[in-house]
């Protein structure tokens, strides 16, 4: 159950109107799981800096069970989101940072219960 957090200093019309949608099925890809366990959210129009630049940025926090725990994972993850990212919303490499999050089953709670028992 990957959760994906965008934050942007984008305006929401620079956007892709299919944006969402897309970052989910490209998501559900490279993470290998179902779009159905895929959850994500865009804030667009903050005030960011990256690597010190006011510039146009983007910040993509990645939580997931079992898949982003190691660095040959990440890496391989990176790679894809980058290319993604880059291309959908028009940035340069070094106007986008990933974090990687690996969660626990019991850290997600989901239909009263958490993962653990799911």
């Amino acid at each position: 159950m990957p959760f994906l957090d965008l934050d942007t200093s984008l305006p929401q019309q620079s956007i892709p109107e299919d944006f969402v949608e897309k970052l989910c099925c490209v998501a559900a890809s490279i993470l290998g799981k179902a779009k159905e366990k895929v959850n994500v959210t865009v804030r667009s129009g903050l005030s960011m800096l990256v690597s010190g630049s006011a510039a146009p940025c983007v910040q993509l926090v990645i939580t997931s069970i079992a898949v982003v725990g190691t660095a040959e994972q990440n890496k391989e993850h990176s790679s894809k989101f980058f290319e993604f990212l880059t291309k959908e919303l028009n940035l340069g490499q070094d106007r986008v940072v990933i974090r990687f999050h690996p969660v626990e089953p019991w850290q997600i709670g989901k239909n009263g219960t958490v993962m653990t028992y799911l």
